[in-house]
């Protein structure tokens, strides 16, 4: 296939873009810089009107750009950005792939499980109600503007993707300093439930996204096996040989980080991928433990 990748140079996309080339797919990655190689595309998103060479040709495109979520504290301008770069960003993309006289076939566009807001005990499928909240809204905008690529004739696929195990960076790249210092330690009370994916399975997950027409709409891009917090702490000292008990307490954390602290860092979504699982997709690492030791051997 002629795929076009947006959001290449993030935790996912930096990996699937030469993932999906040693499968044998022609990659184009779609910049906001000066292109780097002929594989790349100058795509000015800031621009509404902008629109592709029209000598271009894609069988699909994986939309992964967005401003990271859970990096600072929301202030007005860190809401109103990842606003931006969620909704508005996709329909600027999707008017521009519309324009192109051979429109794609095929968008796999990401999205989040905080969709669902504090899932709390509730076991979440993909028709499961979205819920309540600042991302909540920011994800439900973002899907919206993703399916007005069907007016064009797309197949859609949004990918909800839990928390990303790579040592490379996302939460995980982040715990790992912590936890090696032997301060690591369970977020709050450490019951809440964390639905998560190794970076490996959701590059394989994108790719059958792909490729197999039967997934359309929402796909919960997580493991099987959803864990509390406390345990995932647990897990990580025991692989790293360290303690993990001293926990970041909820006071604290809402002092740093206020709202972005009760909706991303102290909420919790029980998860399942009920759409992967009936598709008939295998996980890799359907077990943390295994999941933890490869993501940290990689």
């Amino acid at each position: 296939m002629r795929i076009a990748v947006t959001g290449a140079s993030g935790l996912v996309g930096r990996a699937l873009v030469p993932f999906l080339r040693t499968a044998g797919h022609e990659v184009w990655r779609l910049q906001r810089t000066p292109p780097a190689d002929d594989h790349d595309v100058l795509w000015l998103s800031a621009d509404p009107q902008f629109r592709f060479d029209p000598a271009l040709r894609w069988d699909a495109v994986v939309h992964l750009a967005g401003a990271p979520v859970a990096d600072k504290r929301w202030t007005a301008q860190q809401k109103a950005q990842i606003e931006q770069t969620r909704g508005a960003l996709t329909r600027q993309l999707v008017a521009a792939l519309a324009t192109m006289p051979e429109p794609p076939k095929v968008l796999v566009s990401a999205s989040a499980i905080g969709c669902y807001g504090d899932g709390r005990e509730t076991v979440l499928t993909e028709a499961s109600p979205l819920g309540r909240g600042f991302l909540a809204d920011v994800c439900r905008d973002w899907e919206a503007a993703a399916l007005t690529a069907q007016a064009a004739g797309m197949r859609v696929a949004l990918l909800r993707i839990g928390v990303v195990l790579s040592a490379e960076g996302g939460m995980l790249g982040k715990l790992l300093p912590v936890f090696r210092a032997g301060v690591g330690g369970p977020v709050g009370d450490g019951m809440q439930w964390l639905s998560w994916v190794h970076r490996d399975d959701l590059l394989r997950l994108i790719a059958f996204a792909l490729t197999d027409d039967r997934l359309a709409g929402p796909i919960n891009a997580v493991s099987p096996e959803p864990v509390r917090q406390g345990d995932f702490a647990r897990a990580l000292g025991a692989i790293l040989h360290r303690p993990a008990f001293l926990p970041a307490p909820a006071f604290a954390l809402r002092l740093a980080f206020g709202q972005m602290a009760d909706e991303v860092l102290l909420a919790g979504q029980r998860v399942v991928p009920e759409a992967a699982q009936r598709g008939g997709f295998v996980w890799l690492y359907p077990e943390l433990t295994a999941a933890l030791t490869a993501a940290l051997a990689a």
